[in-house]
């Protein structure tokens, strides 16, 4: 029987620490259980849980259009740095992957994740090398190869089995 999805985030959290970027990306489809094991860790271990869409949200309202694509990434930085401790749970990221904030979600969390461990769920898919957000023929979708983070595939996924998959790569 495998392990607890929160155990594995764990597990890869330890590892996340002697990387370049220390990313931990917990992907899956919607009901799979990443919600609940960020939970669970921010219960069991007091890691700040941040949701993305809502802190980010606020913040946006008050700006244009022009002005939200040109400093979200800043803003996400802002509300990681605000979190105390070394590692912080990011859900519900959606947000960060719409058209008109014109981001790179994957580059913009990996570069916050330079100076802290960063875990945020991902709606997607880890197969191979391969990390991919939304269904093929969502308007959002987008496919990343080698994503320079480490990997944890909660339940959902065929042949995954909440097993963990880690890669590391030099940037």
């Amino acid at each position: 029987m495998a392990p607890p999805l929160a155990d594995l985030i764990a597990e890869q959290v330890e590892q996340a620490s002697r990387l370049y970027h220390r990313l931990v990306i917990v992907a899956g489809p919607p009901r799979s259980g990443k919600t609940s094991a960020l939970r669970d860790l921010h219960h069991e271990r007091g890691w700040p849980l941040v949701n993305i869409n809502l802190a980010l949200s606020e913040r946006l309202l008050e700006l244009s259009v022009k002005q939200r694509a040109l400093r979200v990434a800043r803003i996400v930085d802002d509300i990681v740095h605000e979190q105390a401790g070394n590692v912080v749970l990011l859900d519900n990221i959606e947000m960060l992957f719409h058209p008109d904030l014109q981001q790179d979600p994957l580059r913009l969390l990996q570069t916050i994740s330079r100076n802290r461990i960063i875990v945020a769920t991902w709606r997607g898919v880890h197969l191979g090398t391969s990390l991919t957000y939304a269904a093929p023929d969502h308007p959002e979708f987008r496919r990343f190869e080698e994503p320079q983070a480490l990997i944890v595939s909660s339940g959902g996924v065929p042949g995954s089995s909440g097993a963990t998959s880690a890669q590391e790569h030099s940037a």
